[in-house]
């Protein structure tokens, strides 16, 4: 495998697009390091996630273009595209990323606000008089 292998990941309003060559084990977001990227020890390891299941954090180059919504979102969509990346390099890797549940997107989002209410569901403080 010399050519990259592209994937996208999404995760609420969160899009990344994931750029996978063989290399020194390099995960690069919106060319900084992950590390410096997510600052939070749980979101490294959310994007960590695909590549220790399969245990090859030192064998893939990741580039990462991750655009839209919070870091948490960011973080989780860099994990789906990181696991459907491994996919194309080697289908071998499906199973044990589908039972670590990598491979299924989280369809949760932001429920819209309705009219006559503050947010989705709450209302506005009742008064009596």
């Amino acid at each position: 495998m010399e050519k990259q292998k592209l994937a996208t990941g999404r995760r609420k309003e969160a899009v990344t697009r994931i750029f996978l060559t063989r290399g020194s084990g390099k995960i690069v977001i919106n060319d900084k390091d992950y590390k410096e990227y997510f600052s939070l020890a749980y979101l490294q390891n959310q994007v960590d996630l695909p590549l220790k299941t399969i245990e090859s954090t030192d064998k893939f180059d990741i580039q990462i273009n991750a655009t839209g919504g919070g870091i948490k979102g960011q973080a989780e969509a860099c994990k789906l595209g990181i696991a459907r990346a491994l996919l194309e390099v080697n289908p071998d890797f499906r199973p044990a990323l589908k039972a670590a549940g990598l491979l299924r997107r989280d369809p949760r989002a932001v429920e819209r606000k309705k009219p006559g209410r503050k947010k989705a569901r709450r209302s506005f403080q009742f008064s009596k008089r």
